[in-house]
């Protein structure tokens, strides 16, 4: 039986360790782990976890970067037969406090540079226990005295609690072993929180079965330049993205291949690695290959041993793929995904030729409509109409959102079909084409961010009547937020500045407008919708002339 074929993550990752136990499994700031060791650091933070309580189906929060704590907490709660919901570290207290309370979540793993949210947010929610982690904890005690002493391992305060526990403690403490909980694929293995157009991320719960499945597809690509277990990845994009897992994180599981690890993007880190390691696989957003090919000391590193650069997240600009291909003769192969279908819908295959722009072909484990938006009917082939995807396994709801449910999934013959809301097109040889978007969703840094949510933000401020927020194409974001605010008439000296500081303390960085703009009144239907699309297009006249 494949790794990809068995009943659940943990089991498919203990059957990819079996295979090479001793072979690197990830690699962290300059440490090796082996899969041997990486299984039994999972089990042990598993028994730990089963003997504070928790169990089968309970949600615990990953709120800590990419790091081999990462990794094994994941791979932990899945031996437990836990949920796992991973977050961004970056996220505030007010995400916090809502993703806690929407998941019901009973633990969190945190940094210790995080845990004064947690305590800040731990009355008002489920929260009773928290496992604590610096970002040195699991490397070599000369390491952590070395990085210390040189006050370069950051931290944070930490009280001690019952609620506490460390999880160097944790891991090193002798429990028995978790009891097997007996997952299967369609058992919920995480919750991945996505942007959308509602004003709050929506929980979308992922099983073992559609995470396998899509995993091994989604490395398969791959096949044609390298066999999966030779496979050294630098994983460019967040673990807590279904990009990071499905494309990285996914090798440890049911690939065999090596993961490199880092905690932040840092340019010169990550070349040093590619160089060092000889690494095989290059996985990132179009603005991660930007800031490599404008890095000034690009030069000074070997990447020749590259053979696979995958952009996903936004579309990749044609200049920057011909610059790449230019100077390091290598191709960037584009996908394109959702949270809520697994990852990848489509991938460019690496055995054939790929015309400009394209995102790729479907993938085998999906099935997809090109229809009119508004009849939900299939357009003509080769015409451009909104993309639906359908999996034997696919996500079928949010979590506690039966309203946005009713709106992104809908039945047609009997098939449930999940509505993407981009326009795409496909031509005469498979290939998809992104054209664009019917939703208020703003693509900045490879994030979907809800232009609604920064909107209700906004308009909280009692300065503020209206706002509407879009996305102003740019080249090396993808799209940079602009907001629109109109102010209430007796109200003076209110500063855009004053507004970005606003939301600096409620959003999380990557969704604080870069631009105000203060106007008299905002374009609206006869029925007072606010008319988005209107100042879209103002805009985008503006760009062009």
């Amino acid at each position: 039986m494949a790794a990809w074929e068995q009943p659940n993550i943990f089991k498919a990752f203990a059957d990819t360790a079996s295979r090479s136990p001793s072979k690197t499994a990830t690699a962290f700031l300059g440490t090796v782990y082996s899969y041997t060791v990486l299984k039994n650091l999972a089990e042990g933070f598993a028994a730990a976890l089963a003997a504070k309580g928790i169990g089968k189906g309970d949600r615990i929060i990953l709120y800590i970067p990419n790091s081999i704590q990462f990794v094994v907490s994941w791979l932990g709660i899945q031996r437990l037969g836990g949920v796992v919901v991973p977050i961004t570290p970056i996220y505030t207290p007010v995400d916090l406090e809502y993703i806690a309370s929407d998941t019901e979540a009973k633990a969190i793993v945190c940094s210790d540079r995080n845990y004064g949210y947690v305590k800040q947010v731990a009355p008002h929610t489920g929260l009773r226990k928290a496992v604590v982690t610096n970002i040195a904890d699991l490397l070599p005690w000369w390491k952590r005295a070395f990085g210390r002493i040189a006050d370069k391992v950051p931290s944070g305060k930490v009280e001690r609690a019952k609620s506490v526990s460390f999880l160097r403690d944790m891991i090193s403490s002798s429990n028995p072993p978790a009891p097997d909980p007996q997952t299967g694929p369609e058992d919920v293995a995480e919750i991945l929180y996505t942007g959308g157009t509602t004003k709050h991320p929506k929980g979308v719960p992922i099983t073992h079965g559609l995470f396998l499945v899509s995993a091994f597809e989604q490395l398969g690509v791959r096949d044609p330049l390298f066999p999966k277990d030779r496979d050294v990845i630098v994983g460019g994009a967040p673990l807590f993205h279904i990009l990071g897992q499905t494309c990285s994180l996914s090798t440890v599981v049911v690939g065999g291949g090596t993961l490199l690890l880092q905690p932040r993007v840092n340019l010169d880190a990550m070349l040093d690695s590619i160089h060092r390691l000889r690494a095989t696989s290059l996985i990132g957003v179009p603005a991660l290959y930007r800031m490599i090919l404008e890095h000034d000391r690009v030069d000074q590193y070997d990447v020749s041993s590259l053979k696979y650069c995958f952009s996903a997240g936004d579309v990749l600009p044609v200049e920057v793929a011909n610059r790449w291909t230019r100077r390091f003769k290598l191709n960037v192969y584009q996908g394109y995904g959702a949270t809520e279908t697994c990852g990848g819908v489509a991938m460019s295959p690496t055995d054939r030729p790929n015309p400009p722009l394209s995102m790729g072909m479907k993938t085998p484990s999906k099935e997809i409509l090109i229809v009119t938006p508004d009849t939900v009917k299939p357009t003509a082939p080769g015409d451009p109409g909104e993309l639906l995807v359908s999996s034997d396994r696919m996500v079928r709801s949010y979590l506690n959102k039966p309203d946005e449910t009713e709106k992104a999934f809908v039945e047609i013959d009997g098939r449930l079909w999940y509505r993407t809301s981009d326009i795409v097109r496909q031509d005469e040889d498979g290939f998809l084409f992104f054209v664009d978007r019917t939703v208020d969703t703003i693509k900045h840094k490879g994030y979907r961010i809800s232009a609604s949510e920064i909107e209700a933000v906004l308009q909280e401020h009692p300065a503020v009547i209206e706002s509407c927020v879009v996305g102003i194409p740019d080249k090396k974001v993808g799209e940079r937020i602009k907001a629109f605010v109109v102010l209430k008439k007796d109200v003076k000296g209110i500063t855009g500045y004053e507004l970005i500081r606003w939301c600096r303390d409620k959003l999380v960085a990557y969704k604080i407008p870069q631009y105000i703009e203060f106007r008299d009144m905002l374009p609206k239907s006869k029925v007072g919708k606010l008319l988005r699309r209107e100042i879209r297009s103002e805009e985008k006249k503006r760009l062009e002339t």
